[in-house]
């Protein structure tokens, strides 16, 4: 029999919404919690990057509130995505949170830059159906430049202990002209997914412009501010180096 939830734990959830088709499969509520290690350039959330920013949020009471959904996510083939912010800088609060909705027989995934993952212990891992893995860049140096603060080692080492459990894995790359476009780079990244045999697609990601007036609101420079979003062009050729290394990119 499985362990109680620990609903005593208590994290800093900044918000949480219903999505479809974005966040994992299905129509998903996702928890959105506040922290994060890295300060990636294009980051569309700023208002995450600090646990100041959310509020102290018992796992219990994000249960009760999940559990208003329960039925429509499953009658919608959903689930509970667990996103931030970076959920694996609040490890026990996450992996309650994730317990608590397996218990009640809903599909979970985890979405993380997989720079904590050390700290995601076997208890989560086993709590997740799905791993969103944010693989920045390909390239160390490139990585560097697009965080700020990260590194690529521990993200591919998190992505290959999935690999090793069986984890499924949908891989998500930001794709920005003049930073992360780069063929070389966008290589990188398609060998590191293609050698995860748990991966079950790639989603190249626009870069847009939708966080602009969070920065603004936060009296923080967008520090993207004259880059524009990838053209269909762009868009095709990075999708299709991915498919050359036999993965499935959307």
């Amino acid at each position: 029999m499985a362990a109680a939830v620990t609903t005593q734990v208590t994290g800093s959830l900044h918000s949480f919404d219903i999505s479809t088709g974005v966040d994992g499969p299905g129509t998903r509520f996702v928890a959105f919690l506040a922290g994060c290690p890295l300060r990636c350039l294009y980051c569309h959330s700023p208002d995450t990057q600090y646990r100041r920013y959310g509020r102290p949020t018992a796992v219990n009471d994000l249960l009760t509130e999940i559990r208003r959904y329960e039925r429509f996510l499953k009658v919608a083939h959903g689930g509970v995505t667990v996103s931030g912010g970076e959920p694996l800088q609040q490890p026990a609060f996450t992996r309650e949170v994730l317990r608590g909705c397996k218990e009640m027989g809903l599909h979970t995934a985890l979405d993380t830059s997989g720079l904590l993952g050390d700290r995601a212990d076997d208890a989560l891992l086993d709590a997740t159906d799905l791993v969103l893995l944010d693989i920045k860049s390909g390239d160390p140096a490139t990585y560097r430049t697009v965080t700020r603060t990260g590194r690529l080692t521990p993200t591919v080492r998190f992505a290959h202990r999935l690999a090793d459990r069986g984890t499924p894995i949908w891989v998500r790359f930001v794709l920005v002209p003049g930073l992360t476009d780069d063929p070389r780079n966008v290589d990188a990244v398609a060998s590191i997914a293609a050698g995860l045999p748990t991966v079950e697609r790639v989603e190249v990601l626009p870069f847009h412009r939708l966080g602009a007036q969070k920065y603004a609101a936060l009296g923080l420079p967008f520090p993207l501010e004259g880059t524009p979003p990838p053209d269909e062009a762009l868009l095709r050729r990075v999708r299709g180096q991915f498919h050359d290394h036999g993965l499935t990119a959307y």
